[in-house]
C-alpha cells in the first residue's frame, strides 16, 4: 500500500490500519477486476478492471456498489482480498422484458457525436423519475425499440476485489449517501 493510501486510511483516533474493518458509514477504496461466468461455471476475460484506473471508493452500507459485493466486503480490513461470484439476484438483477420500450425518436438523446439511432447507440430518456440510459436495439423511421435493462442484468459475475483504503465518511458524505473521495474535511 502507498503512503499516501495509508494516511488517508487511519481513523483520527488510535485505531491502527490492521484493525479498521468495512461496516456503515465508512468510505471504502479498492481494485477491482470483473469477469462473466458462462452456464457452465468457467470464467470469461476480464472485461473491467481498475489497476490503471484508480480506486472505485463507496460509502458502505448505501448500496453503492452491487448488494452481493458490499455484503462479500463486510468486515474486511485494509489488504484484504475478495474474489466471488455472483448471480444475478446480488449483482445486477434479472433481464425484465418490460424494459425494453418502443420510444419515439425525438424523445432520445444521443450519445455524444451521434448523428442518428443505430444498433447498438446509446441513448438517455427523460421520464418522470429523471433520466434513463438505454440501448438501441431496432431503430425505426419514428421510434426506436431501447432496451433500459443494465447492460449487465442477468449474468453471473465474478470479481476479483482488493480492499486498499477505509476511513470513516465525514457528516457530508453520510447525508448524501455517497463517498465524496479519497479523503474528506468535516
Amino acid at each position: 500500500m502507498t503512503a499516501k493510501y495509508k494516511a488517508l486510511s487511519a481513523v483520527e483516533d488510535s485505531t491502527s490500519d490492521s484493525e479498521i474493518t468495512i461496516e456503515v458509514n465508512k468510505v471504502v477504496g479498492f481494485h477491482y477486476r470483473l469477469c462473466e461466468v458462462n452456464s457452465e461455471g468457467n470464467k470469461g476475460d476480464w472485461f473491467e478492471e481498475s489497476k490503471n484506473k484508480g480506486l472505485l471508493y463507496y460509502l458502505h452500507g448505501y448500496h453503492n456498489v452491487v448488494i452481493g459485493l458490499e455484503r462479500a466486503l463486510e468486515g474486511k480490513k485494509i489488504g484484504d482480498k475478495v474474489e466471488i461470484t455472483l448471480k444475478p439476484d446480488d449483482a445486477y438483477g434479472f433481464r425484465d422484458p418490460a424494459a425494453v420500450l418502443r420510444v419515439p425518436l425525438k424523445k432520445l438523446q444521443l450519445a455524444k457525436g451521434a448523428e442518428k439511432a443505430k444498433t447498438g447507440g446509446l441513448v438517455r430518456v427523460r421520464s418522470e423519475k429523471g433520466w434513463r440510459n438505454g440501448i438501441i436495439l431496432k431503430p425505426g423511421k419514428f421510434n426506436a425499440d431501447v432496451d433500459f435493462n443494465h447492460p449487465l442484468a442477468g449474468r453471473v459475475l465474478h470479481y476479483e476485489v482488493e480492499v486498499e483504503l477505509i476511513r470513516k465518511a465525514s457528516q457530508q458524505e453520510v447525508e448524501s449517501g455517497r463517498p465524496l473521495g479519497p479523503s474528506v474535511e468535516d
